[in-house]
């Protein structure tokens, strides 16, 4: 039986996000990937205005129920941008269709630099603590690491014993697995934290000069994606970065590209890493 994994998250019609994201990357990565769309925008929310959105909660209980009746089931989930209503449904789903083993990875996807996004109050991070409680793997960025802690968020200024009491503070969360993106300890470099329980990693890329939307969703999928096929928390954060450095290179020549990256021509980059994890 192929290895197949479920995405649930948001469709935003148009930009580079979400499941527009998911879907062709994981499936590049060699697996079978189904959806169950959170939402559905005509855009997304960054850089677009007066954009339409239907909230598909109340489907999630009828997709269950065929899913069950037709005996699918799944050997990873990953989640995005959910609401805090969909939460309980979202774990339901998890619990009722998961293959023996089967892999969680939570992109807690609610803040960015020290702000939430619209539409998110302030208990939806206890909400989403929810969803990390028993995951194999957790990405935050910093603001929504700051947010499930509830704490302040601190974007710059901190030193390493700073991201490494907040990796234990969230592994106390119940999370097998952290991966703290967005760390910075120099201007040239950004990259990801890694933590296991009992070993920190990090993973440091050139600091681009330029703010992308959509990079989290790219990183994060191709993370799941590796990650699936049998990479190390730090084997896959480091793909996902370098795959997230080609699909930005591909995009920056186009100063009129502004609401998303072009990951579609850094895919044969991601292929061909995939390829080297499966030999």
């Amino acid at each position: 039986m192929d290895t197949r994994l479920l995405t649930i998250q948001d469709v935003s019609c148009v930009g580079q996000c979400s499941l527009t994201v998911a879907l062709p990357i994981i499936s590049a990565c060699g697996i079978e990937t189904a959806i169950l769309p959170s939402s559905v925008l005509s855009t997304h929310t960054a850089g677009f205005t007066g954009y339409t959105f239907r909230d598909l909660t109340s489907d999630m209980p009828a997709i269950l129920a065929h899913w069950k009746k037709e005996g699918i089931t799944f050997d990873a989930f990953y989640t995005g941008y959910v609401s805090k209503d969909q939460i309980p449904y979202i774990l339901q789903i998890m619990n009722e269709t998961a293959r023996p083993g089967a892999k969680r990875i939570v992109d807690p996807v609610m803040a960015d630099n020290g702000r939430m996004y619209p539409g998110f109050d302030a208990d939806f991070p206890k909400e989403m603590a929810k969803l990390c409680n028993g995951a194999d793997v957790i990405m935050p960025n910093l603001t929504e690491a700051a947010f499930l802690l509830g704490q302040e968020p601190v974007l710059e200024g901190y030193d390493q014993a700073f991201i490494e009491d907040m990796l234990k503070k969230l592994h106390a969360l119940g999370a097998k697995n952290v991966v703290l993106t967005g760390v910075s300890f120099s201007k040239d470099k950004l990259g990801s934290a890694c933590y296991d329980g009992k070993t920190i990693t990090y993973d440091f890329n050139e600091w681009l000069p330029a703010a992308v939307h959509g990079t989290g969703d790219v990183y994060a999928s191709s993370f799941a994606g590796a990650y699936v096929q049998g990479a190390s928390i730090t084997e896959a954060a480091a793909l996902a970065a370098d795959f997230v450095i080609e699909a930005m290179k591909a995009t920056l020549p186009d100063p009129d590209h502004t609401y998303g990256v072009k990951f579609e021509k850094a895919l044969p980059f991601l292929i061909q890493e995939i390829g080297k994890l499966r030999k």
